[in-house]
C-alpha cells in the first residue's frame, strides 16, 4: 500500500467521474446477475463496458490479477476469479470492480442475491450494508479512522457475525490502494486523522460464521474458514467538513434490483 495522497477539489471531481462509470457498470451487472449465467460472462461484460466508456479496468493486471472483476461466490470473501461457474438460485455473489478513467481510480463492491436466497443470507447482506453506512457516517474531517472502524464493529457485533480482520479498506484515487488503511474493527478516537482531500474506500467484509479466512493457492481468492457465507459492500467517500461526500453510492444498482 502506497503513501497518503491528498486530492484537490478538481482531482476529487475527476475521481467522481471514474466512480460514475463504475456505478453504471455495477448497475448493469445488477441486471445480469441471475441463475444460469457464468461469472466469467460478467467479467467479459465488464471489460467491454469499461473500454466503451473510455476507461481501463483498474484490477486487470494489478499485481498480476488476470481479470477485470473480482467475483466471489458464497463462502468466498474477496478476490475470487471469474470462471465457468454457473450461478444458481440461492447463491450470493460479490462483484468487486475498479475503473481507471484518465488516471483516476475508482473501486466498489456489492453482494448480490441470485434468485431467492435464504432468510439467513438476506440478514447477512442487510447487516453488512448497514455497517457500511454506519462507517460512512463517521467519515468526516476531524474524526479518525478508528471512528469509522468502531462504527462498523459496533453495528455488526449484536449479530455475532465474524468481522474479517486480515483485509481492510484503504485510500484510493491516484492508485488502487493508498494509505490510510481502514479496518472494520477498532477503537473510537484512534488511528490517522481524517482530513479534507482524502478519498477512502470503506468496505466491511462480514462472515456469517467465524471471522477467520483462508488464502487459496491461486494467490488471490480468500474464503471463510468454516465454509459459511460472506458479504462485502464497498463505497468511496471524499472527506469533507460537516458531512461525508459519497463519490459512489448504490442508488443506480438498487433501482435496477427493485425492478427485478
Amino acid at each position: 500500500m502506497s503513501k497518503v495522497y491528498y486530492k484537490t477539489a478538481d482531482e476529487i471531481e475527476q475521481v467522481r467521474e471514474s466512480a460514475n462509470v463504475l456505478s453504471q457498470l455495477l448497475a448493469e451487472i445488477a441486471g445480469l446477475v441471475k441463475p444460469g449465467i457464468t461469472t466469467l460472462s460478467l467479467d467479459k461484460f465488464a471489460f467491454d463496458f469499461i473500454k466503451d466508456h473510455k476507461g481501463t479496468p483498474a484490477f486487470l493486471n494489478y499485481q498480476g490479477f488476470p481479470y477485470s472483476l473480482c467475483i466471489s461466490v458464497n463462502d468466498q470473501v474477496v478476490h475470487g476469479f471469474p470462471s465457468d461457474y454457473v450461478l444458481k438460485d440461492g447463491d450470493i455473489v460479490t462483484v468487486d470492480g475498479g475503473v481507471n478513467l484518465n488516471g483516476f481510480i475508482s473501486d466498489s463492491a456489492y453482494t448480490f442475491a441470485v434468485g431467492e436466497i435464504s432468510e439467513e443470507a438476506k440478514q447477512l447482506l442487510e447487516v453488512t450494508k448497514g455497517s457500511l453506512q454506519a462507517g460512512i457516517d463517521q467519515a468526516i474531517a476531524g474524526k479518525r479512522v478508528g471512528d469509522i472502524s468502531a462504527a462498523v464493529q459496533e453495528y455488526v457485533s449484536p449479530y455475532r457475525y465474524g468481522i474479517v480482520r486480515e483485509l481492510v479498506g484503504h485510500g484510493v484515487g491516484f492508485h488502487l490502494h493508498e494509505k490510510p488503511e481502514v479496518p472494520n474493527y477498532g477503537k473510537r478516537g484512534s488511528g490517522p486523522k481524517l482530513e479534507e482531500g482524502l478519498v477512502i474506500c470503506i468496505e466491511p467484509m462480514i462472515n456469517a460464521g467465524k471471522a477467520g479466512v483462508k488464502f487459496w493457492d491461486d494467490g488471490w481468492t480468500v474464503s471463510t474458514v468454516d465454509g459459511k457465507l460472506s458479504a462485502h459492500f464497498e463505497q468511496m467517500v471524499a472527506i469533507r467538513k460537516g458531512s461525508p461526500d459519497v463519490l459512489l453510492n448504490f442508488e443506480a444498482i438498487e433501482k435496477v434490483l427493485n425492478k427485478k
